[in-house]
């Protein structure tokens, strides 16, 4: 315990000398200066600030000595802001808010109890021997996360958890009366609650026991507990949520467009609960179609500030698992109130477009509505009527899939970029258990509807992007894809030259058209899947932000997501705000909206990362049972510690370790994604065809390890 204090005393010490030291404009100064400007007369106090002194000096750090016994800063204090970004070896980068800035790096004692992810307040310094630019943690500004999962481990007189995210490298003390039924060797997720400044261990409670180790359900709910997802809705959302009633007002009804008596349909997976748009299609007199893409009417429902949109923004997304949906919105609204279900009345926010028989939208309408929707089709469903000509509301669908056709050809010839990309799926007995694994396969029926909602997203986006310029324009929720930097697609480029494809990058337009023919020739053959991701790491990140930008995968001048609210909270955003202007408001505050969008972005990704994780878990789940069997692989990542191998048959993705390939000494070639034998220059490069064997598979970790088969 006194150890302890030691220590805190000892760091707060050190901060109050640098900043007296700093305020004074860097003058030198003695131990005994210092320690009377801070008011500390008694000898234990001015022992321990020489001793700072001397061993800052001595180690490099915050203070040098300039001449004998007085000291100043070793260079005047240099604050960056930034997020901690945790290595394997426990040090770190900080990667600046100021994107100018280069990384700082911080050694493990340098970090002050920083977490992976935190935002920092920094001190920057260089180190002496070295041109790196270094730097130690002095404040925590925000805690990316306080709760973990893991396996709690329990001995008489006290509990640990040991953290499953590999990027946590404190072990976690949970006293005993904290452990909240949890048994040994249980998953449970740990709440942070102190963090003793002396170095020692987190300490932390149970806040929910999530099961036995290796069930189906308490790995599914320990990722969604690891990637900051809640694994029930708050009692009060819930109880908001059913008290809505099923019947629709006839005063609500008068005040919408009513499209009940229009053929109308949803095409959607087999498996979907959660019906976000269907589609209407009338024959005009004059030889148009008028086609609505109705999309439900969330914002009806979930009013600002109320406990259903505070829950539904900070969620920001639905999750979708290998084997499950985790809903942004309670069942009550996402699987019946909002679902656009057929046989019944349901309320919607409409995009209706007039068109002629060659796609070009004549006329356009935007406003709520209500539908009753005569059929459900899933996707293999309408994909059979559209391969067959043949079955319900066949005329209406083989004119859809024409005017479908038209829009992408068109969007294809704009610049749009076509990214197919492997989708895996996993057959599942009862008990979430991975029978077999195959890729989902995208046809016509797929499409069609992507088109359409491509085309509603883009109109919405135009109808309020156009009105107004400079400071009269309108504040808007967009989703933005910006142009991928030069060296990224050169560098991609290069490498699909080594498998002889040529991208030509004089311009966008070019770089995209290319793009799409190599996208077209791959296609069926051994490296798509490599050149496919590595193409789509070479681009931008898709984002959403008010502004206005356009986007270049898609070749959009104007885009925003309309289509999705059940699942994508940008999408109300979006509704309210088209509502808003169509009722002739003013324009909304855009700081305050663009804190929203950069919110929804990062919780995007992080559902993102959660789903890839759960498909890895399977992976791994999947390949248990068969360490020992050899397959064919792509090698479909290289790195410094070795690389990535994708099995052919079943999409399952391990790694092959540089220390088990034995017949060399391999290097990493990261200009040519390559690993190098130094003596024998043997080459492994990505895209290349490998026999490995299944070596070891840890599920806890969701990781798979090959061997190389020679």
């Amino acid at each position: 315990m006194a150890n302890r204090k030691n220590n805190a005393f000892k760091h707060v010490l050190t901060q109050l000398i640098s900043d007296l030291i700093e305020k004074s404009g860097n003058k030198a100064m003695n131990y005994k200066q210092v320690a009377a400007k801070l008011n500390l007369a008694d000898n234990e106090s001015r022992e321990a600030i020489r001793d700072i002194l001397q061993e800052e000096t001595r180690t490099g750090g915050l203070f040098k000595e300039v001449e004998k016994g007085k000291y100043t800063l070793r260079e005047l204090k240099a604050f960056v802001i930034g997020k901690v970004d945790m290595t394997a070896d426990g040090s770190a980068f900080i990667v600046p808010e100021d994107e100018l800035e280069d990384d700082i790096y911080i050694g493990p004692r340098k970090l002050r109890q920083a977490l992976h992810g935190d935002r920092v307040k920094v001190h920057t310094y260089e180190k002496r021997r070295g041109k790196r630019k270094e730097g130690e943690v002095v404040e925590i500004l925000e805690r990316a996360r306080t709760e973990f999962t893991g396996t709690i481990a329990i001995s008489p007189r006290f509990a640990f958890l040991n953290a499953d995210d590999r990027k946590m490298l404190h072990d976690i003390f949970v006293p005993l009366a904290d452990l909240n039924g949890a048994k040994d060797g249980e998953k449970v997720v740990v709440t942070i609650t102190e963090w003793p400044r002396d170095g020692k261990n987190p300490v932390g409670k149970v806040t929910f026991v999530l099961g036995k180790k290796g069930e189906n359900d308490t790995e599914m709910n320990a990722i969604l507990a690891d990637f900051g997802f809640p694994l029930a809705f708050p009692k009060a959302v819930e109880k908001v949520a059913t008290a809505f009633s099923a019947e629709i007002p006839a005063e609500e009804i008068a005040k919408r467009r009513d499209f009940r008596g229009v053929t109308t349909f949803t095409i959607d997976p087999e498996d979907a609960k959660d019906f976000d748009d269907a589609i209407s299609f009338e024959q005009l007199p004059n030889g148009h179609c008028e086609i609505g893409v109705h999309i439900a009417d969330v914002s009806h429902f979930v009013r600002p500030d109320s406990p259903l949109d505070k829950e539904a923004y900070e969620r920001g997304t639905s999750v979708y698992l290998v084997d499950r949906v985790i809903p942004m919105l309670p069942e009550r609204l996402s699987n019946d109130l909002c679902s656009l279900r057929p046989k019944e009345d349901r309320l919607v926010f409409s995009a209706v477009f007039e068109m002629d028989s060659n796609a070009n939208v004549v006329k356009d309408w935007f406003g709520k509505g209500i539908i009753h929707s005569d059929r459900r089709f899933s996707y293999e469903e309408a994909q059979e009527i559209i391969e067959q000509q043949a079955g319900e509301f066949s005329t209406e669908l083989q004119t859809l899939n024409q005017l479908a056709h038209i829009l992408r050809d068109r969007k294809f010839k704009h610049g749009a970029i076509s990214f197919e990309t492997t989708e895996v799926k996993f057959h599942l007995d009862k008990d979430g258990k991975p029978l077999g694994v195959y890729v989902k396969e995208r046809k016509d029926a797929h499409r069609l509807i992507e088109d359409f909602m491509l085309l509603a997203n883009r109109r919405v986006a135009e109808f309020i992007g156009k009105q107004g310029k400079g400071n009269n324009r309108k504040t808007f929720v967009y989703r933005v894809h910006d142009v991928p930097k030069e060296e990224s697609i050169t560098a991609f480029a290069q490498f699909a030259a080594r498998f002889g494809y040529k991208i030509n990058t004089k311009s966008d337009r070019e770089t995209a058209r290319s793009l799409n023919t190599l996208m077209e020739r791959v296609e069926g053959t051994k490296e798509q899947n490599v050149l496919t991701t590595l193409a789509i790491r070479s681009m931008a990140k898709a984002i959403y932000t008010t502004k206005k930008t356009s986007h270049y995968g898609l070749a959009f001048d104007y885009y925003t997501h309309f289509t999705s609210p059940i699942r994508r909270y940008p999408d109300v955003m979006v509704h309210r705000l088209l509502e808003h202007y169509l009722a002739g408001g003013k324009s909304v505050n855009a700081e305050a909206y663009e804190k929203q969008c950069e919110h929804a972005s990062q919780m995007e990704k992080r559902a993102a990362d959660a789903e890839r994780a759960s498909v890895k878990y399977k992976q791994a789940e999947f390949l248990q049972d068969q360490v020992g069997e050899t397959f064919t692989g792509i090698i479909s990542g290289v790195t410094e510690w070795g690389m990535y191998v994708e099995i052919e048959e079943n999409k399952c993705e391990g790694m092959v370790r540089l220390r088990d390939i034995t017949d060399d000494f391999y290097a990493l070639d990261e200009k040519n994604y390559a690993i190098i034998g130094q003596r024998r220059k043997k080459r492994y490069q990505l895209g290349d065809e490998v026999q490995i064997r299944v070596k070891k598979v840890d599920l806890a970790k969701r990781q798979i390890d090959f061997t190389l088969v020679s």
